[in-house]
């Protein structure tokens, strides 16, 4: 690699709520840990693998089918209606 190029990575701690992970970043916070002897940033996720409904297997499936019947129906009288046509 050449030298002077690449941004520089700093261990960090993800937080998220009640899960916290250590890895490396190159974006650092103001506030640090210190686990196992070396200092971490911490950052504070909002939401991650540990609290995305994907992952968590709380997805909702979108019925999009329904959602045109339900469109139709409700805008059915004004498509029919002469002065709009």
């Amino acid at each position: 690699m050449k030298t002077g190029i690449h941004p520089q990575n700093y261990p960090v701690l993800f937080v998220d709520g009640d899960h916290e992970w250590t890895g490396v970043s190159t974006h650092h916070g103001n506030e640090t840990r210190e686990i196992d002897g070396v200092t971490h940033y911490v950052i504070r996720l909002d939401i991650s693998a540990f609290s995305h409904p994907f992952y968590t297997g709380q997805k909702k499936l979108v019925d999009t089918a329904g959602r045109v019947e339900k469109f139709m129906r409700r805008y059915a009288k004004q498509m029919n209606d002469p002065v709009r046509k």
